[in-house]
């Protein structure tokens, strides 16, 4: 008899053992999973005036591939694309089936002068989808240039922070940072990056980038 409850003992601790490797496998292969990033936005993230390898998305990729992290950057960037065109394709970019999605849009609507209650509508209505979705989000603030006059620039620039808290979104307050206005960064229209406004953006965006990435992996 003792033999007998031996033997059993034995095959359920080897079975506790092989259960405890398949959830320690399961984990690594969790962790090893490939993280898709969705890079959304208009000219400023499609790299109007540049060459596909030239853009931030794809300067994003490589940087994270070559620091070892499993990620892959798709570049969804659609030049002249307004927020409300943003809000369109929502259902487009959900099908990428992405874990990160960063947000970059609204500049066009602030050089058309288009109502910042409607840019904060819709930018809500996007929010709102892909936390549905349970994708994380790095929303990417815009400003606007002052000759819009003081108020309109004061309620277009308030939107994105307000977003960001809403939705508890990581947050990089201004998309061109140390690149807008910077003849040295941008092409002759003055307006897109560069290939060097390119690389400053990723230099940027790049915690914020990792941010998401360990808010993915942490779920």
């Amino acid at each position: 008899m003792r033999a007998i409850l031996l033997t059993v003992f034995i095959v359920f601790a080897c079975i506790g053992c092989s259960r405890d490797e398949e959830n320690e496998l399961t984990g690594e292969s969790d962790k090893m999973k490939e993280i898709i990033i969705v890079a959304m936005g208009d000219s400023l993230t499609a790299g109007y005036g540049l060459s596909e390898e030239e853009s931030y998305p794809a300067i994003l990729d490589r940087r994270l591939r070559t620091e070892g992290y499993n990620c892959r950057v798709i570049n969804s960037g659609v030049s002249s694309e307004t927020s409300s065109g943003a809000l369109s394709r929502i259902d487009w970019v959900l099908g990428l089936s992405p874990d990160i999605v960063i947000l970059e849009t609204g500049a066009n609507d602030g050089l058309r002068g288009i109502d910042p209650v409607l840019v904060e509508k819709n930018i809500r209505e996007i929010l709102f989808r892909l936390n549905e979705a349970e994708v994380v989000i790095v929303l990417a603030g815009m400003k606007m240039v002052w000759n819009l006059g003081p108020a309109y620039v004061k309620k277009f620039n308030a939107i994105y922070p307000e977003l960001a808290d809403e939705f508890s979104t990581v947050f990089m307050p201004f998309f061109l940072e140390d690149v807008a206005m910077k003849r040295s960064m941008t092409i002759s229209d003055g307006l897109h990056p560069n290939a060097e406004g390119y690389k400053m953006i990723v230099e940027n965006i790049y915690p914020y980038v990792l941010e998401a990435v360990m808010r993915k992996q942490n779920r």
